[in-house]
């Protein structure tokens, strides 16, 4: 089937990343300045000439890094951390006096990019570890915790507990804002799409059924097949049976949105990811099938949601079997937080009572293998009530915690 696809990006954390590219430039260059006006007042200025000479180069070098979260990776961060550290602590050696007068260290509130660069990069935790580490070295720096230096401390804390709080928040908000979008867009599709079946391929289905019934033999035969398909296709698209897309794919970049068609991955669960039960059934429906289903998807692992809709199956050819071509058939899905629930209930004219142990010592597995066996290799249960004349029910339980163990 063709593939299209719409790309959607949004991103209020790009901003920051900009922001923190623009702040370590300066806080360099105001590092650099600041050494520069006071070096007479260090007993060994060499030290500092040489850590600033580095921290400009790593500064300059390492500005692609801090564009994205992508680039900015957890080795980076914790290089980026060691030199802002190193430098704090380098201060008491290029000034004798810097235990006794709360002066600025030798990389100054450069040490607070290091920092934010956490904030954006892993949220408020990691901005906290970040933080208390530059404190740490700040009381070592001191050798004692100061006013100043407490406040100092503090301030970087709530700032960056605060930007990294706010980062996590814009994320959330993306990948709903992302979400709504998808629905609005799958939406319009797949209005587009039931306008141009309408107009084609449903009427001409119910075309081939009224032709079919009124010629009456193999033809009426078509005809009815012709129904169930229209009522199978109109089922399908009503639904709008479409899996959530991942709306993440570079957090530097945003949210991203996909919109593409249905293929077989989404049917029968190309790898891991979780398959709606509600696709694999809605094939089931037809002129004399009812399929009652939850707005949401119904989400299992691809193969436990194969075998439940094939047990579904086999109950829905147990109805044409025993109860006729004409009995009308019904499934209800219900979604329950801690299990699935799948009832296939007929009207047919029941099961006789002992009929069912009958067939199994016969060697006629269908419910003992078909049925109970699928639902008991997934971890659930098969019950089947049957009042003679009132039809039967088959009610198929999977606990959402046993659904992929097999």
């Amino acid at each position: 089937m063709a593939r299209r696809e719409r790309v959607v990006r949004m991103s209020v954390e790009q901003p920051l990343w900009r922001a923190l590219t623009g702040y370590r430039l300066l806080t360099m260059v105001y590092a650099v300045l600041l050494f520069a006006f006071g070096r007479e007042n260090y007993e060994r200025p060499w030290i500092g000439v040489v850590y600033l000479a580095v921290l400009s180069v790593w500064t300059l070098a390492t500005l692609p890094r801090v564009a994205n979260a992508v680039s900015c990776t957890k080795r980076f961060l914790v290089a980026d951390l060691t030199v802002a550290l190193t430098g704090i602590l380098l201060t008491p050696l290029a000034d004798l006096h810097a235990r006794t007068v709360d002066g600025p260290t030798l990389p100054s509130i450069w040490t607070a990019g290091a920092v934010l660069a956490y904030a954006i990069k892993g949220g408020w935790r990691w901005a906290g570890v970040a933080s208390s580490l530059v404190a740490v070295a700040n009381i070592v720096e001191r050798g004692h915790p100061s006013r100043d230096t407490l406040h100092n401390v503090l301030l970087v804390w709530v700032a960056s507990i605060a930007i990294g709080y706010v980062v996590e928040v814009a994320r959330a908000s993306e990948r709903t804002l992302a979400r709504a979008l998808e629905i609005e867009a799958a939406t319009r599709e797949r209005e587009r799409l039931a306008r141009d079946i309408h107009d084609s391929v449903l009427q001409v289905l119910a075309m081939v059924q009224r032709r079919g019934t009124a010629l009456g033999g193999e033809a009426a035969e078509l005809g009815r097949m012709a129904g169930d398909q229209e009522v199978a296709l109109r089922t399908l698209v009503a639904g709008g049976l479409i899996r959530p897309s991942l709306v993440s794919e570079d957090e530097s970049e945003g949210a991203v949105v996909r919109v593409v068609d249905v293929d077989d991955d989404l049917l029968y669960g190309g790898d891991d990811t979780p398959v709606d039960l509600r696709l694999l059934l809605a094939p089931r429906a037809g002129a004399r099938v009812t399929l009652s289903e939850p707005g949401a998807p119904v989400l299992l692992p691809p193969p436990a949601a194969r075998e439940l809709a094939a047990a579904v199956g086999a109950a829905l050819d147990n109805v044409r079997a025993h109860a006729g071509e004409d009995a009308r058939a019904w499934i209800l899905v219900e979604d329950w937080p801690d299990e699935i629930v799948v009832t296939v209930r007929d009207d047919g004219p029941g099961i006789p009572e002992g009929r069912l142990a009958q067939a199994e010592g016969e060697g006629r597995m269908g419910v003992a293998l078909s049925i109970r066996g699928r639902l008991r290799d997934l971890g659930g249960t098969a019950e089947l009530v049957s009042v003679p004349g009132q039809g039967t029910e088959v009610e198929l339980k999977v606990p959402r915690g046993k659904a992929g163990k097999q």
